[in-house]
């Protein structure tokens, strides 16, 4: 939280404990910080940048990279059934977690992106055509998403 500093009361930094001459305070778990004081406790990456985001558990003040890998759930991909890190980007169908890269047709490996239209069979997603030429074989009818 950025704050401004009356003037004539200076506050004094959480992390370095000298004074914060700044005209502008970060403050986050009730304490005041100079801007390049306030860093994740794990990795010690500066979060006082305009834009950077820090979450704050257990009393510490972590980036969100640190925050997930130690607060985050995990789970395994759908297709490849390999740990997904809690920091990593996913795509999702209904229940189902993919990595980006797994997140393709599992029958031609087309990739799918944002907005094609895929379909589930026994958890298994299939792209517009391996679907319509199983349905013909097979007749099956996977849901469509």
């Amino acid at each position: 939280m950025l704050s401004v500093q009356p003037k004539g009361k200076q506050k004094g930094c959480a992390g370095c404990n000298r004074k914060i001459k700044d005209r502008y305070l970060l403050k986050a778990l009730d304490k005041y910080w100079h801007e390049d004081c306030l860093k994740c406790a794990c990795c010690d990456c500066r979060l006082g940048e305009v834009g950077s985001t820090l979450y704050t558990k257990a009393n510490l003040i972590l980036c969100r990279r640190d925050y997930l890998r130690l607060f985050g759930t995990t789970g395994n991909c759908a297709a490849c059934s390999k740990l997904i890190p809690a920091f990593e980007m996913v795509m999702r169908a209904r229940d189902n977690v993919y990595h980006l890269d797994c997140f393709a047709c599992q029958l031609c490996n087309q990739r799918f992106c944002v907005g094609d239209k895929f379909f589930l069979k026994n958890n298994m997603i299939l792209c517009q055509t391996d679907y319509e030429e199983g349905l013909m074989k097979e007749g099956y009818a996977p849901q469509v998403r």
